[in-house]
């Protein structure tokens, strides 16, 4: 274990697993999903001074996404410590409980030593993650990368189109997609035309990218 707990009880709590019965440990989730946001937001904002609000977002989404969690759980072979019923005994336990371990595990953290302590745990296990960040390998202006990919091969420009939006004035979310010479790649949600482009622009440089590599 990364971290020494001066209360032992938290641990083991944070182990435990609603289906073991009793206490559970979905409170320390609940807490450590939040000190997780407030962590990895921070250590973006102070690594990432030329991402928008939305950009920053979306990778603080990719970060801490079940997947991402629990793939670290994994790593940390928290589906053997953790404390389950029979329904879920002797099973490989789903994504979702292995990413709820590893943000339990935190919020135990935090309680049992504070602020510095849960962020010296998570720079630890997502160090690999958030230092491909910092290098700078997440794409910081997809849509110029793609009329400057397009340029070079003498392809015309993408256009990008709105293909739905959704929710009230003040909260509406927009979907969009790059079309390239006719063709529409993969759609992208944003919370504003800007942001979707952004990402639909990503998307396309995905497939593109892709189609050349193959």
């Amino acid at each position: 274990m990364l971290h020494e707990f001066r209360d032992p009880a938290l641990l083991d709590l944070a182990l435990t697993h609603g289906s073991f019965g009793g206490t559970s440990n979905e409170r320390l989730e609940f807490l450590g999903d939040s000190v997780l946001d407030l962590i990895v937001a921070e250590e973006l904002y102070k690594g990432q001074t030329q991402l928008s609000e939305g950009e920053l977002t979306a990778l603080k989404a990719e970060l801490v996404s079940r997947k991402s969690l629990a793939d670290i759980a994994r790593s940390m072979n928290l589906e053997a410590q953790a404390r389950t019923g029979q329904g879920l005994s002797g099973r490989t336990l789903p994504t979702s409980v292995l990413a709820n371990l590893y943000e339990a595990l935190l919020g135990a953290i935090y309680l049992d030593a504070g602020l510095e302590a849960a962020r010296a745990f998570v720079l630890h296990t997502m160090g690999t993650a958030l230092a491909r960040v910092q290098r700078g390998h997440a794409i910081s202006n997809p849509k110029q990368e793609l009329q400057i990919l397009l340029q070079k091969a003498g392809r015309p420009l993408p256009r990008y189109v709105l293909l739905e939006s959704r929710g009230a004035a003040h909260e509406k979310v927009f979907c969009v997609c790059a079309e390239v010479e006719g063709v529409q790649h993969t759609a992208a949600w944003g919370r504003s035309l800007r942001e979707a482009e952004t990402w639909a622009a990503h998307e396309a440089l995905l497939a593109l990218r892709s189609k050349d590599a193959q």
